[in-house]
């Protein structure tokens, strides 16, 4: 079966078909290298490492870029704030994100470039496009004239008029018209910047992108994504200054992840309910965050939770624990039988085909995998020499779809062990959990409600997660 994407371009699942023929070139826009990475930084990188994978299991030869900003207000911001150079801040970020992410299990893509090491085909991309008339230059900065651009809005199914009428755009009374959006920045005295036709600046965001993409993978490219934060205006204004310039389709196909809530909220730095990768590696086994964040398609919502993220990390004790039953069994990935695959287990590779094929749909997929760990389980449990052809298969089928979810990467022994020494390490008594509820319950009796927080948090420190509820308060290790 072929695989289906859904096309935010076209409102609507495409079947895809590479520009050349078993070769795919994607783009997916990077960070912005001027604080840690956050929760909705590592869903889109995980939904994008799946894709991925999956088309290289597919047969395709994945060229997949994943870019830098590395130079932005935020960068400069940062950077006058800390007294230090701009470089400074986006090194130091940079290596931080590679922490996160080789924590994760994010493979590295295939080029990472960085926006500084390309601003000279930026400023050629700027000057060919003033050439032809679709951009003008202003006291020393250059934007994109939108009104030249026909067929804008055509991403984002927005129009002209209406952005007029009452988007957020940037107002510079100067520019021709408020919808107009920088392609150059002229750089003040204390920023850095880098000489041009039109002085000192830097790039703008959008452009950076477009000529990082068109470089590395061409003026038409198969696949683009990010997050559905990025549809506008970012990707409508690659769209509007990449086609203007080289006069064919810029993209065929875009994709864009979903946003993350925080127990059903928007996540916020004002709400207080705002997560860096690092703040929920420090409590949650990267692979326990992994496999949340797949069992929810990649272009819906998710909903990011304390039970949420515990039962993602159950459902993964779940997979090694059949993982352990089968070697305790002797049954292991060295088994290489000359014969052709179990017909159950082709059957549920076929069930698993169908549904990533589908829009990469990671939720059906897992929720078929998690039916499989079941039934092999039953058989395993009931074990006899009958059943050893199904499990031998099974063992390889359990590994593979691991290797595509990017999860189970540990032996079952050693992770089960580590899980014994982290708990020893950091529990406490049922008499000393106990003795706290009851103290919090008391707390809350009186109103108390500043103790009784104070009480739950350091319970939730300790791995301890509570409960109330109509029966009273229970818990529960995390």
């Amino acid at each position: 079966m072929s695989i289906t994407i859904y096309n935010t371009f076209a409102g609507d699942k495409e079947l895809f078909v590479p520009l050349s023929e078993k070769k795919v070139g994607m783009y997916v826009c990077g960070v912005t290298v001027y604080d840690l990475c956050h929760i909705g930084h590592a869903r889109s990188a995980v939904a994008f490492d799946i894709i991925r994978r999956y088309m290289e299991y597919k047969g395709y030869e994945v060229t997949f870029v994943k870019n830098f900003t590395d130079i932005d207000d935020k960068i400069i911001n940062k950077a006058k704030t800390e007294g230090k150079d701009y470089r400074e801040i986006s090194e130091y970020y940079i290596e931080e994100y590679y922490k996160d992410m080789r924590a994760l299990g994010v493979r590295d893509a295939t080029v990472e470039p960085r926006a500084t090491k390309y601003i000279a085909g930026m400023i050629q991309m700027v000057a060919g496009l003033i050439n032809k008339g679709a951009a003008y230059e202003l006291d020393g900065s250059v934007y994109f004239e939108v009104s030249k651009c026909e067929g804008y809005g055509k991403l984002s199914g927005k129009q002209i008029a209406d952005l007029k009428a009452g988007a957020r755009v940037d107002i510079n009374e100067m520019k021709k018209d408020p919808l107009d959006f920088a392609l150059w920045k002229k750089s003040g005295d204390d920023e850095p910047g880098w000489e041009s036709p039109w002085g000192k600046g830097r790039p703008g965001w959008h452009i950076e992108c477009s000529v990082m993409a068109m470089d590395l993978l061409g003026e038409s490219i198969d696949i683009h994504g990010g997050g559905k934060d990025l549809v506008f205006p970012h990707h409508e204004n690659e769209i509007a200054q990449s086609e203007t310039f080289s006069g064919k389709p810029f993209v065929h196909y875009w994709m864009h992840n979903g946003f993350v809530n925080i127990n059903d909220e928007k996540m916020s730095k004002s709400l207080g309910n705002f997560f860096t990768i690092r703040e929920i590696l420090a409590k949650y086994h990267p692979e326990a965050v992994r496999l949340f964040l797949l069992t929810t398609h990649y272009r819906s919502p998710i909903s990011f939770s304390e039970e949420n993220i515990i039962n993602a990390s159950i459902s993964l004790d779940r997979i090694y624990n059949t993982l352990k039953l089968l070697k305790e069994i002797g049954i292991n990935s060295e088994s290489q039988p000359d014969r052709s695959k179990h017909p159950a287990i082709q059957e549920f590779r076929k069930e698993f085909d169908e549904a990533m094929d589908d829009d990469f749909n990671t939720a059906m997929a897992s929720g078929r995998f998690f039916e499989f760990i079941k039934e092999v389980n039953k058989v395993a449990t009931n074990f006899d020499t009958r059943g050893k052809y199904f499990l031998e298969d099974a063992f390889k089928e359990i590994l593979f779809v691991s290797s595509i979810f990017g999860i189970c990467c540990n032996d079952p022994f050693e992770w089960f062990k580590h899980k014994r020494i982290a708990t020893s390490d950091s529990s406490i008594s049922e008499d000393e959990v106990e003795q706290l509820i009851s103290e919090r319950n008391k707390a809350r009796s009186l109103k108390d409600w500043a103790a009784s927080d104070k009480i739950r948090d350091e319970l939730k420190e300790k791995g301890i997660i509570l409960q109330d509820g109509p029966q009273g308060t229970t818990w529960k290790r995390a």
